[in-house]
């Protein structure tokens, strides 16, 4: 069994597997929450390897280190590198792309072999393209639907911390504002997916993850298929490779 762990801004998540890929339980925990993760130690065997993805920095990984207890003697701490679970990183400094953005694109290769946008709708809105040869082109970061709506709120003297819909022609601020945050972060997966190359007579495709990626997956106009927690994925993929010539 493996465990592997997520942690991102604002929550944790964490999934363990059995040595054939199947998920045996799986859990989320707010950061405040962290000392509650060595309560797995009373409903799981010890695991042979914890994989942690954490982009929340070193404290909050020395709360999860601590919390863990005896098991922390077998915590792996993933790093983005130049290759790894199929994926070949082409980020100027390899080292400097977010362990989560790369973990995210290590599972959606180990889910499709085709040209892939990979979305992460969180804090931040991560866009990233993956080609049909498991090359990471390229990004961009932008903020996520949450932030977009409370950069307004406090941001200007009179705009409201909206709660309202998507509509074609908004006639009232709340819709003007949600309308206008969501076409924001549509466009700009629309626009990256165009750019995404793709071989002739090839499909491409977009997986979308995150807390906020029912609220987009259902308003594009591209293919797109909602993934729970595609870095969970990625971590699973490099604990248990399914090829035993991938690096992990």
């Amino acid at each position: 069994m493996i465990l592997c762990i997520d942690c991102g801004n604002t929550r944790l998540k964490w999934a363990c597997y059995a040595a054939s890929g199947e998920m045996l339980r799986s859990g989320n925990l707010a950061h405040d929450a962290l000392g509650e993760l060595g309560a797995l130690a009373h409903h799981l065997p010890e695991p042979e390897r914890i994989l942690l993805a954490n982009v929340a920095g070193a404290q909050i990984g020395q709360q999860i280190r601590a919390a863990l207890g005896a098991w922390a003697s077998c915590l792996e701490e993933v790093h983005s590198t130049a290759q790894a679970g199929g994926v070949t990183n082409l980020y100027e400094n390899p080292s400097r792309l977010g362990v989560d953005r790369w973990c995210a694109l290590i599972g959606a290769r180990s889910l499709v072999r085709n040209a892939c946008l990979v979305v992460m709708a969180g804090t931040a809105t991560t866009i990233d393209l993956l080609d049909a040869e498991g090359c990471f082109l390229g990004g961009c970061i932008l903020p996520g639907m949450g932030a977009m709506r409370a950069a307004l709120a406090t941001g200007t003297a009179h705009l409201p911390l909206a709660d309202g819909r998507l509509v074609s022609m908004p006639r009232n601020t709340h819709d003007a504002i949600s309308s206008g945050i969501l076409h924001a972060q549509l466009g700009a997966i629309e626009r990256m997916y165009a750019t995404l190359p793709c071989p002739s007579g090839n499909d491409k495709t977009c997986l979308i993850s995150g807390g906020y990626a029912d609220g987009l997956g259902g308003a594009l106009v591209i293919p797109a298929r909602l993934v729970e927690n595609l870095p969970l994925l990625g971590l699973k993929a490099l604990g248990l490779p399914a090829d035993p010539g991938i690096a992990h």
